[in-house]
């Protein structure tokens, strides 16, 4: 399995009222970050196979400079990656998009932008505290494809309390208008520790009906596969399947990847690890010689079987039910016979051809599925 490679860029310029993602609004430890993160990379340096994929997260990505990406481009280009066929991703807010830094972007060797829009609303932007417009979103889709980007995805999120299903339908239909490659469309999850959360648990504002996520869901999946797209994960929808996100899907099926930056995870074998939470100690630590790595784990085998058993009933590639007992030394179809044909009975899931593959329906009670 060839691994992957994640780096996550800690730093937005705001944040957003309902990100739990580890970032930071001050940018002035940007260029002491670069070189932490480099020197960081270099501690990998033959431990891994070399890569087809890489991906920078954040935070906001698009916050580095052309000069100061193309240096980690490089950097990862010597120490991991293929010299062809691979795929590098990027995360931009559309806020900071424009038609020079997208011609940076790819000139640099970035073939993968994935934009967050999350909604053409700008009634629902301005609830989630997002520091663009729909009009911002709608240029930096044009510079990016003016820019030569072949591979553009769009990050939308749907179940925002207040949200009605004609703003919904009109975002989906307004993202397919610029027919991207690739669009995610979340679910808003309302994480506890976020200022949306607090305002959650004080009654101020009130999450959507269960009833109702359903039908944004299965709208979502209707819509966008009578359009042509493939609904390949709970979240994500690929025009052909060749835009399919390579990436993400090495997180799917237990390929090993490393992570690098703050807040990164990595993962090879049995051994998950993950890096300070925090630019300052990432800093200390690589400054003073040290891997950044704050905590690790070992899976055993349960715990493999049930991430595996997880992550692959939220794909619509499913189960193959022989590499998973070769695997993770459990007949899946044997051991749990009763409940997987209850499910098919249900329309939950399809049983053929040696596979386990969760239906449309399936998908939409996919944390569900797992607990069998």
């Amino acid at each position: 399995m060839i691994p992957g490679i994640y780096i996550h860029i800690p730093f937005c310029l705001s944040k957003c009222g309902y990100c739990d993602f580890y970032s930071v609004t001050s940018t002035e430890k940007i260029p002491r970050f670069v070189e932490a993160l480099l020197r960081e990379a270099e501690m990998y340096r033959g431990s891994f196979s070399r890569s087809d994929t890489l991906y920078l997260g954040g935070g906001t990505p698009s916050l580095l400079s052309p000069e100061q990406l193309a240096l980690i481009l490089k950097v990862m280009h010597e120490l991991f990656l293929s010299s062809s066929d691979t795929e590098v991703t990027i995360e931009a807010n559309p806020g900071d998009m424009n038609r020079t830094l997208a011609d940076s972007l790819f000139i640099s060797g970035i073939n993968r932008i994935s934009l967050g829009v999350q909604s053409f609303d700008d009634n629902i932007l301005s609830f989630l505290g997002r520091r663009h417009s729909s009009a911002d979103a709608i240029s930096a889709i044009e510079d990016a494809r003016s820019a030569g980007f072949e591979n553009i995805g769009l990050d939308l999120i749907y179940g925002v309390p207040g949200q009605s299903m004609e703003s919904w339908t009109n975002t989906l239909r307004r993202a397919l208008s610029f027919q991207p490659e690739h669009l995610s469309c979340y679910q808003l999850t309302i994480e506890p520790s976020t200022p949306l959360g607090k305002r959650y648990q004080t009654g101020e504002i009130a999450g959507p009906d269960e009833d109702l996520l359903y039908d944004f869901f299965m709208r979502t999946s209707e819509l966008l596969e009578d359009s042509g797209y493939t609904h390949y994960e709970v979240s994500n929808f690929a025009r052909n399947p060749s835009f399919m996100s390579r990436h993400n899907r090495k997180y799917w099926n237990h390929t090993p990847y490393i992570g690098l930056g703050p807040a990164a995870h990595s993962f090879s074998g049995n051994r998950r690890w993950w890096n300070y939470r925090s630019v300052e100690d990432y800093i200390d630590r690589i400054g003073r010689g040290f891997p950044p790595i704050e905590r690790s784990e070992i899976l055993n085998m349960e715990q493999r079987r049930l991430e595996a058993l997880y992550l692959g009933l939220r794909t619509r590639m499913g189960i193959d039910l022989r590499d998973f007992s070769e695997r993770y030394a459990f007949d899946l179809l044997e051991e749990k016979r009763e409940i997987l044909t209850i499910m098919q009975d249900e329309g939950l899931i399809t049983i053929d051809d040696n596979h386990i593959r969760p239906t449309r329906r399936g998908l939409a009670m996919a944390d569900s599925l797992a607990l069998i």
